[in-house]
């Protein structure tokens, strides 16, 4: 069955590292397709600085030119917290079971995946495809997730598309270190950013004066 990455976040702003991080993922596993889904009201973000709107029209910039990648404003378009189990849910429903959704998130996130909300039924709807970030100490799992790593996990790439949900894989690609608060700091202290973004976004960013 075809494979889907999901990848979600803030993107406050998009940045090279997320991009690396898809086009690395989608090349290991054989993605058909990198969905960017752009979070409007994050739970374990306090405040998240620029509004929707602008972090999705900062990814249409930096993806306009990867066929493999494309943009899902279904959280930016939904009311309420942007909870990733509500965006599984209706990713499930427009794709049925012929297609294996893959939720892409870097292992220290994974740390914290029990204090999502419903996160033990994230599994029922797509895989989980870890990558380890750079600079970023592999840290003990909670009890519960070290239960879900040994249930769900494996390493055989080919069961990612036997099955449109239920697994875990680990990714070890190389990531790029760059954090979009690095990028904030840049740009509130007058630094430029053009190598640690495209230059599409650069320009969108000074012409909306963000991050100041």
């Amino acid at each position: 069955m075809r494979l889907v990455g999901i990848f979600g976040g803030t993107f406050n702003p998009i940045h090279y590292g997320h991009l690396h991080m898809a086009q690395a993922l989608a090349d290991a596993l054989t993605m058909d397709e990198v969905k960017f889904i752009p979070s409007a009201n994050p739970p374990h973000k306090d405040h998240v600085t620029v509004a929707a709107e602008h972090r999705a029209a900062m990814i249409k910039l930096a993806i306009a030119k990867n066929p493999l990648f494309s943009i899902d404003e279904l959280e930016r378009n939904r009311a309420g917290v942007s909870y990733t189990i509500d965006t599984l849910i209706s990713l499930r429903q427009s794709f049925g079971k012929e297609t294996a959704l893959c939720l892409m998130m870097g292992s220290d996130v994974f740390i914290n995946l029990d204090t999502w909300h419903r996160w033990q039924e994230l599994l029922d709807y797509a895989h989980i495809i870890l990558v380890q970030r750079p600079g970023k100490p592999q840290q003990a799992l909670p009890n519960q997730l070290q239960t879900l790593m040994h249930d769900h996990y494996t390493e055989n790439r080919s069961e990612l598309s036997r099955n449109h949900a239920g697994l875990i894989n680990m990714q070890a690609i190389s990531a790029l270190d760059i954090s979009a608060t690095q990028i904030r700091a840049h740009l509130k202290h007058g630094l430029s950013v053009k190598h640690l973004l495209p230059e599409e976004v650069a320009i969108y960013i000074q012409q909306h004066h963000l991050y100041q």
